[in-house]
This record gives structure tokens, C-alpha cells and sequence, in this order.
């Protein structure tokens, strides 16, 4: 098993099969620098037009259809001292008379401690002199080129991951993405310093991570939506657009995870989820949202 310092020379807006920039073996590590949601190093300089322009992608020796692309996010380390968010509320989080009273949806700067790991607005908002911001680090958009040689565009999400910027997918999470393409066709980008549940704003704290990701393929999963698990929960991810669509995609994904994998009975399944489930929103900006359904694994019985 090989390390690869993948430099990215060119990025894409959307998640297909296009040409791979980097071949690896299942089981590989990749580290890589990304750049930010409008395309902007870590030096300041504009590389790829918006949005959220991906490194790769990457293909994975013996990834075919029906298997699963096992993405386990070992480290994200911020590589630039300042970020940006936008200054408002998206007008479709809030209810239709209170969009037209929303501050302007200005572009506005944060400075990151790289050393404190820490973000504070740059200027400061009056009202706000005392907001220090601990990094949590998250990859907003990332997955596999979908099926039927399409490609989606990075402001979305669907099946095969994308723009689903749930604040679960940081360091120590482990994510399973259903490969539909030979090679799957990995894509990375669009980290986040910190974001709130949501990304209500239409951003998080938009800056450069150098990541480091191991790629696994696993045969045969059959997977249908993408799944993720850290160190103490397990989770299901839909991504659809009304919001109780997303939710539904998630709940049966985790329904038929515990039949299929964890052995229960459709009822035993019902009843421990019923009690036991936790729900997440992901994204609810973009066209598509991000619903995650996820339990505790202390709830859980063992694999057989």
C-alpha cells in the first residue's frame, strides 16, 4: 500500500467520469491540497471557476459497479489563514416574509489561528467581539462519478455523494460510496474551517485543507446511498430535494443496513430504530438537500 502527494493541476465542477488525474490501488493513501469553494488557493490566486471545483478525479484499481469505495478521512489540515462566508441567511431557510427583511448576501472574512486552530470575523461584527470559533474541520462536497456515464454538477448531491456539506465528514469518520462507474472515480473538495447544521448561509467557513484520505474498495456491497460511520455512531445519508424525500432515502437506507448486515428482523429493525435513531440535516441550501440517519453503536448487535 502505497502514500500518493497528489498536486492537482486541473479541477472539475462536476462529478463524472471524466479522464482520471491519479490511478492508485485499493487500499492506497492519498494526500492532497484543495482549494476553496470559488476556486481560490491557499496563496490567494483563482484556479478554477465556481462552485466548489474538485480535486481529482482519482481511480481505484478494481472498483466496479456494485461495489463500495471505502473513504476513511485520516486528516484535514488547514493551509491558509483566512476564509469567507456570506453575511446572511438564505432566503429559503427563512419564512417567505421575513426573506425580504435579510441583510445583503455579502462575501465576508474570517481570520484562522493556524496555530490556535482556532476563526474569528475579520473585521469584527458588533455584537460578536467575544466569537472564537474552534476549527472543526469537514469536507463539503466529495463521492464517486454516478451512473449512465452522467456527471453532477458540485452545487448538488445525489446517490453517489457530492455537495452534501454534513458537518459529520471530518477526521475519524470512515464513508462507504456506492461505485457505479469502473474505477469509481473518486472527487474531493470544498472544505470547510466550521460550519453550522444546515449550511443555512450558503457556505461554511470556505478555506484550503491539505487532506488526507485511505481509498478501499469493497466488493459486492451493492450499496444504494452513501454511509458513514466515526467512533460512535453509525449513519445513512439521503440526498433529495423536498427535504422529507432526503429523509425517507436515509431512513430505509439504515432500515435495510440493519436487516441486511446486522442480521434483524424487519420488526427488531422497526422498534430499534424507532427508539434509538438520531436524525442530522445536512445541506439545505443547494438544490438537492442532505438528510443523515444515524445510531449509536452501543444499540447495536453484533455482525455475524
Amino acid at each position: 500500500m502505497k502514500t500518493h502527494h497528489f498536486v492537482a493541476d486541473k479541477w472539475h465542477n462536476v462529478l463524472g467520469s471524466v479522464p482520471a488525474s491519479l490511478t492508485v490501488e485499493s487500499g492506497d493513501t492519498v494526500i492532497t491540497e484543495t482549494i476553496d469553494a470559488h476556486g481560490v488557493d491557499k496563496d490567494g490566486v483563482k484556479r478554477a471557476p465556481d462552485p466548489n471545483p474538485m480535486n481529482g478525479p482519482i481511480f481505484v484499481v478494481g472498483a466496479e459497479p456494485g461495489d463500495a469505495l471505502k473513504v476513511e478521512i485520516l486528516r484535514m489540515t488547514p493551509i491558509r489563514p483566512t476564509g469567507w462566508t456570506i453575511a446572511s441567511l438564505a432566503e429559503n431557510v427563512v419564512d417567505p416574509e421575513a426573506a425580504g427583511k435579510l441583510p445583503p448576501r455579502d462575501k465576508v472574512n474570517w481570520r484562522i489561528d493556524l496555530q490556535a486552530q482556532t476563526a474569528t470575523l475579520d473585521p469584527v461584527v458588533p455584537g460578536l467581539e467575544d466569537l472564537i470559533l474552534p476549527l472543526e474541520p469537514m469536507i463539503g462536497c466529495f463521492g464517486v462519478a454516478p451512473a449512465l456515464g452522467q456527471a453532477f454538477s458540485t452545487a448538488t448531491s445525489a446517490e453517489n455523494g457530492g455537495n452534501m456539506d454534513y458537518r459529520g465528514f471530518g477526521p475519524g469518520t470512515t464513508v462507504w460510496f456506492p461505485v457505479a462507474a469502473p474505477g469509481a472515480l473518486f472527487f474531493l473538495g470544498d472544505c470547510h474551517a466550521t460550519q453550522g447544521d444546515g449550511e443555512i448561509v450558503g457556505t461554511g467557513i470556505e478555506t484550503c485543507f491539505e487532506v488526507e484520505v485511505r481509498l478501499t474498495v469493497e466488493k459486492g456491497r451493492g450499496l444504494v446511498w452513501p454511509r458513514g460511520e466515526d467512533a460512535t455512531h453509525i449513519f445513512s445519508v439521503g440526498n433529495a430535494r423536498p427535504l422529507d424525500q432526503a429523509l425517507q432515502h436515509a431512513t430505509t437506507d439504515m432500515f435495510n443496513w440493519l436487516v441486511h448486515d446486522y442480521g434483524l428482523s424487519p420488526v427488531a429493525a422497526s422498534h430499534l430504530m424507532g427508539q434509538t435513531v438520531r436524525y442530522d440535516v445536512g445541506n439545505v441550501f443547494d438544490p438537492a438537500y442532505t438528510m443523515v440517519c444515524r445510531i449509536e453503536k452501543r444499540w447495536l448487535p453484533r455482525r455475524f
